[in-house]
């Protein structure tokens, strides 16, 4: 259906891409994976024909038709909501444009071509082309009194939740989309995977989220050593084959056939856990046919993010009693008492993204509550990533002066137990000597990491960690984060994150807090809680 003929990207000395030769077919879901700065988005942005290579072209098959998520939120500002669903097939909406012109000056003379292009809109199914924009649109958290509002005068996520479903209209054929998942909710994203895993067309994917790629994708497609390789099945199943063809790469005098034997068995292991699955699709069957021989070790780079605990803490972590919190008079939560246990690994949810991090702000007494009071256990000591952390960055500090701020001993403060702190999260040699006010979004977040293994905290306070991370870097978090033996407060729009590191979910609403000892999963399909949460809300 969409095929990439003899590409090659390059960028002065750097090639991106290669004489890469692929084709994406009708019926599957590509996942495109790969390092930061390896040409995901770039990648996208050619095949959709927004951005030309040095060499090669792509091909879409005659009469098929291609639909990108627009990444620029203000494109449409000028339209109202639903126009701006429609727009997202573009014939139908230039047909439906000329109509509306020619009725506008209507004359006898026109009239001949009114009625072909009627015709030609009707077999377009335009007749119905608002009730089905007005569908999604619903489905997408768009409540009906907006639809005939100017985009301008909606908000970042509610414009984010529109251009999806243009993207979405009118089923095309070929679907491309960056981040589609990006300040969209838990419920949200759920529609999503659920439509995606039943659309039987082509659809072209990036994204950091794990849960939503294993949702939805039949193959992940991985940018590595300037080509771009398929492979059948879901992003876990490419990571986890991806690990073991590097062990057996490392262990280079094992036995041809004791290789193919540990091929083998992980790939029963593996489709046996899909079918057992939740999320598992008619379309993940074809795990059964998987062979990972074909699979490469990757040149990717993980850090190695590993939080020690200075002491272990006693049975008293942290006590919340009353508390409440409001901004501008809108209340945030109220009422929320809370007692921590220890080893407690907590996920602090609301609808509201800005009352958890009030919570978290009031914890670390950078905010005041509006009642209530709390105390942290005299065995703990605590360490924060918080949303916004720009503050942490404001001199000129190279990378080794800036994490050395919280060295507690002579030994720490000496630059190479430094540098080692700042080598497990990938900054190496000179990279270690960047100045701390010029870093990217995701080489903060490292170097926040870095500062919380240094200080070697028993508590660990969290708010979206994930954010403008990798998925290798998200990856070696989580994984962290599952062995660490201390106790964890963290609020996330990563559903693999929350649901493979927590024990216990806190949600804080308007009306007071449910508080419950049980999966991510499981608080979310709990039909009782579900009736709760809304009179909460309400």
């Amino acid at each position: 259906m969409l095929s990439v003929s003899n590409l090659s990207v390059q960028f002065g000395k750097r090639i991106l891409f290669d004489e890469v030769n692929t084709q994406f077919v009708q019926g599957n879901c590509y996942g495109i994976i790969g390092a930061n700065g390896a040409g995901k988005s770039t990648f996208l942005k050619i095949i959709s024909g927004k951005q030309e290579p040095t060499s090669g072209h792509v091909h879409l098959e005659p009469g098929k038709r291609m639909s990108v998520l627009e990444q620029d939120h203000n494109a449409c500002d000028e339209f109202m909501v639903l126009e701006t669903v429609v727009q997202g097939n573009k014939d139908l909406f230039a047909i439906k444009t000329e109509i509306d012109k020619l009725y506008e000056d209507y004359t006898d003379a026109n009239a001949e071509k009114i009625g072909e292009l009627q015709v030609a809109f009707e077999e377009m199914n335009g007749w119905n082309a608002d009730s089905d924009a007005a569908a999604l649109l619903s489905n997408l958290g768009i409540d009906e009194s907006l639809h005939f509002t100017l985009m301008g005068d909606l908000d970042g996520k509610q414009k984010v939740r529109v251009l999806l479903a243009q993207a979405l209209f009118g089923n095309p054929d070929v679907l491309i989309m960056d981040e589609p998942t990006n300040d969209l909710d838990y419920e949200t994203i759920t529609w999503l995977e659920h439509f995606l895993a039943n659309y039987d067309k082509c659809v072209i994917v990036v994204s950091h989220d794990r849960h939503f790629l294993d949702s939805v994708c039949t193959h992940i497609s991985d940018i590595d050593f300037g080509k771009i390789n398929h492979y059948s099945g879901s992003y876990t199943f490419w990571y986890e084959s991806s690990q073991l063809a590097a062990r057996q790469k490392a262990q280079q005098n094992k036995k041809a056939e004791e290789k193919k034997k540990e091929l083998e068995e992980f790939i029963r292991r593996f489709s046996a856990n899909v079918a057992k699955s939740k999320q598992a699709t008619s379309r993940k069957k074809m795990i059964d046919k998987l062979n990972v021989s074909d699979i490469r070790p990757s040149s990717r780079r993980y850090p190695a993010i590993i939080f020690e605990r200075e002491r272990e803490a006693g049975d008293q972590i942290l006590n919340v009693e009353n508390l409440s919190a409001s901004i501008d008079g809108e209340v945030l939560f109220k009422n929320v008492d809370i007692n921590l246990a220890k080893g407690d690994k907590v996920v602090i949810y609301s609808k509201d993204s800005r009352a958890a991090t009030a919570f978290y702000e009031i914890l670390n007494n950078n905010m005041k509550a509006d009642s209530g009071e709390f105390q942290w256990g005299v065995t703990t000591n605590q360490s924060y990533l918080p949303l916004d952390n720009h503050h942490f960055f404001e001199s000129d500090n190279n990378l080794v002066d800036w994490l050395r701020q919280w060295a507690k001993t002579e030994e720490e403060r000496e630059e190479v137990h430094i540098r080692g702190f700042l080598g497990k999260m990938i900054f190496s040699g000179e990279e270690a000597l960047k100045k701390c006010n010029v870093l990217s979004g995701g080489e903060k977040v490292r170097c926040m990491l870095s500062r919380m293994m240094m200080m070697r905290a028993n508590v660990l306070m969290l708010d979206e960690p994930t954010n403008h991370l990798d998925l290798e870097s998200i990856t070696a978090f989580n994984n962290s984060l599952k062995n660490f033996k201390g106790t964890v407060l963290f609020t996330t729009h990563d559903h693999e994150f929350a649901q493979t590191v927590a024990n216990r979910i806190i949600e804080l609403t308007p009306s007071g807090v449910i508080d419950r000892y049980m999966t991510f999963d499981e608080y979310m399909s709990d039909k009782k809680i579900k009736e709760l949460r809304a009179k909460m809300y309400a």
